[in-house]
């Protein structure tokens, strides 16, 4: 079974803050989470708000517990109010419904994690979850757009 080694995840996320500032990016958040949604690693830009680690882990958290990037839970989130709340629920908050929450597959497609990032807008976090996923050699999949 494919893990990701904290060289990815330093690598992911390294080249997310880089595309970040290459980008003008808002001060980024930048979290990577193993499959069993445990921290792997972490960095918060000068000026990211102190909401940005919580919002950058419930993103990669909520991505790893439904099995699908951010983007696809965003897009269903209206659909299926009721369920989404009762998601937040059990998941004591940890569970962030927008885009910026991008799966970590290996070559073999398997889930071995997840990032999330917060401090832009979530199209430009999520940018730049790809972006560093990819550079460390590894599949990003942050889900489709369902109704968004």
């Amino acid at each position: 079974m494919s893990v990701i080694t904290l060289s990815q995840a330093s690598t992911i996320v390294d080249a997310a803050l880089k595309k970040g500032r290459d980008t003008n990016s808002q001060p980024l958040t930048v979290a990577v989470l193993d499959a069993g949604g445990h921290l792997v690693a972490f960095k918060r830009e000068d000026r990211s708000g102190i909401l940005r680690f919580d919002i950058a882990f419930g993103k990669a958290w909520g991505a790893l517990g439904m099995g699908f990037g951010s983007r696809t839970l965003a897009g269903r989130a209206p659909k299926a109010a009721m369920f989404f709340t009762a998601l937040a629920a059990v998941s004591e908050g940890r569970f962030i419904p927008v885009p910026g929450g991008v799966l970590i597959r290996d070559g073999q497609d398997k889930i071995i994690g997840a990032v999330g990032i917060s401090g832009d807008v979530s199209d430009r976090d999520e940018e730049c979850a790809v972006t560093g996923i990819q550079a460390a050699g590894l599949k990003a999949d942050p889900g489709k757009s369902e109704g968004l």
